[in-house]
């Protein structure tokens, strides 16, 4: 490999020749070889957001020469559209504050820049500290980044994906409304209920889902940008910020706002935990649908079996025929997973000291991985399982038939304790609770039908 000798603060190092980054990256590429992890593309969408309104707002204010803050920003829009996503190479497990990946961004811009103008890479005519970090500090840039990509994350991939899914619940409801089938509580039979009743439970599960996301969004649009080092927001000059956060905002579309307190912005990262917690809440949702939808299918014949999932694809390398329920478990894992990630965002959160979070870097790659991973696996659930999902009406109604807790609907007429007797008697003798009580209640067969009627026990009232 070819080579190129570039300088910082430090002194030289050798730069691959034709990478966009300079020396500070290259440092970090050396001092952090731990994992494979990388800083994926909203996280790169939002630091060249950053950088562009820096640039913007620099030359409106004649802080630096306009053909420089213009090249700054064609190389931004490049960075933002993804096209020198390889050259981010920094790893996750890096400094804490995220200083690497910052200057990381700094250096590929400027150099972009410097091209732009007809320099060389590495001669520095636009400077990565004088001009693309003007008024700017990694301790601000990196939490401003994290919500930015969490934002446009939560906007513009969950909660289309979790609206998805959600419609995909509905739809099953009216389809289902009138599958009358046993209801189950710690795991066993219960009083009965409409397959629609559970898909609605489901649906409202996720709509109250979408809800928490949204709740999330006005702490994710707050920006620490303006702080910089330690949020007294030194070397930046009035006027600047509220100009790049105003730019920020009206490329982005969303209402990024300055932080009402730069020390709690920087010091703190309680808005990311936050987030973090309520896609912990959705992870949970989904695993509780999921995993319900893998019983209901259970079998299919010598389990519950009242539902039938999309047959996908073989379920086993040695038994023919098996089908097995592949997108509920791979959304389980999602939640898992979720789970998971948010145990480190709430560790790191936990972690800010006097002025500054020095978890950054994992909290933000957790955080949008969660994010990703539940827009993703909504979007799976829905398309590829809960649409096609048929009900076995035979196998549902012939379960019910069989509930002995039907007699639920009888005791107001003949008590708890008779009613008690004659379930016990119907269960010990393998037979249905119609008959028995028809021995038993002193009720004669119209006066049973019209108590024991399944479809209105699942209408609540007494019978």
């Amino acid at each position: 490999m070819e080579y190129r000798i570039e300088r910082d603060s430090m002194g030289e190092m050798n730069v691959p020749a034709g990478a966009y980054y300079g020396a500070s990256t290259q440092r970090a590429v050396e001092n952090f070889p731990i994992s494979k992890l990388r800083f994926g593309r909203r996280f790169i969408w939002g630091l060249g957001l950053i950088k562009w309104a820096a640039a913007k707002a620099n030359k409106e204010m004649g802080r630096y020469d306009a053909e420089k803050a213009d090249a700054v920003m064609k190389a931004c829009d490049e960075v933002m559209r993804g096209e020198f996503d390889d050259q981010f190479v920094v790893d996750i497990f890096q400094t804490g504050s995220g200083t690497s990946t910052n200057m990381n961004a700094n250096e590929v811009i400027a150099n972009r820049a410097t091209e732009i103008l007809g320099g060389a890479l590495g001669s520095k005519l636009v400077h990565p500290n004088d001009h693309v970090n003007n008024g700017q500090s990694s301790n601000d840039v990196i939490p401003t980044a994290i919500h930015l990509a969490a934002a446009g994350a939560v906007r513009e991939d969950l909660l289309p994906a979790l609206s998805t899914l959600a419609g995909s619940l509905e739809a099953k409801v009216d389809t289902f409304k009138d599958v009358v089938k046993t209801g189950r509580t710690h795991l066993m039979d219960a009083t009965p209920v409409t397959l629609g009743q559970e898909f609605s439970g489901y649906a409202a599960q996720v709509r109250k889902a979408i809800g928490r996301m949204e709740n999330v969004l006005p702490e994710l649009e707050e920006l620490a940008l303006g702080g910089t080092a330690v949020g007294t927001g030194l070397n930046a000059p009035e006027g600047l910020v509220p100009t790049m956060i105003q730019h920020i905002a009206d490329r982005s579309g969303y209402p990024f706002r300055e932080a009402d307190n730069h020390f709690e912005a920087q010091a703190a990262k309680d808005a990311v935990v936050s987030a973090s917690g309520a896609l912990k809440t959705v992870a949970s949702s989904l695993f509780k649908i999921a995993n319900d939808l893998r019983w209901l299918s259970s079998g299919p014949r010598t389990a519950i079996g009242e539902i039938q999932l999309p047959a996908l694809q073989p379920g086993s390398s040695i038994m023919p025929g098996k089908i097995n329920p592949v997108i509920p478990e791979a959304v389980m894992m999602v939640a898992g997973q979720v789970i998971g990630n948010d145990a480190s965002v709430t560790w790191g959160g936990a972690n800010g000291n006097f002025e500054l979070n020095v978890m950054m870097p994992l909290m933000s790659y957790n955080l949008i991985e969660s994010i990703d991973l539940l827009a993703n696996a909504s979007t799976v659930l829905a398309e590829k399982c809960v649409d096609g999902i048929q009900a076995n009406v035979a196998r549902a109604t012939e379960l019910v038939e069989r509930d002995i807790i039907i007699i639920t609907a009888l005791a107001p007429h003949v008590g708890y304790d008779q009613a008690a007797e004659i379930a016990h008697v119907a269960m010990d003798t393998d037979r249905g609770v119609r008959e028995v009580a028809l021995e038993m209640s002193g009720l004669d067969a119209a006066e049973l039908d019209k108590i024991l009627d399944l479809k209105k026990m699942t209408e609540g009232g007494v019978l």
